[in-house]
């Protein structure tokens, strides 16, 4: 599973816009704005997903689920345990 907001971090981390990741995942501009405007987790059709999270992988990210280790080594950005607190709150 992938949440929008790993989606946008990693976009972030990368350096690209949606358009790049539609074009890198060979999905449709729309479908990736729809995915990062969800809330938590990304629902869509499974190819979809797995066609985005191979795109952030080859381009050099690496999505970490809840509790999962990351042995890959290299920088990375998570979230602590618990709820994560909105450091904006006016911001969506």
């Amino acid at each position: 599973m992938i949440t929008a907001a790993q989606m946008r971090a990693a976009r972030a981390l990368l350096g690209i816009d949606q358009r790049t990741l539609a074009e890198l995942s060979s999905v449709s501009l729309p479908t990736i704005q729809r995915m990062e405007a969800s809330e938590g987790n990304v629902r869509g059709v499974v190819d979809t997903l797995t066609k985005v999270v191979e795109a952030l992988n080859t381009a050099g990210v690496e999505l970490i689920g809840d509790n999962a280790p990351s042995p890959g080594g290299g920088r990375g950005v998570r979230f602590k345990q618990g709820k994560a607190v909105n450091a904006n709150p006016g911001a969506r």
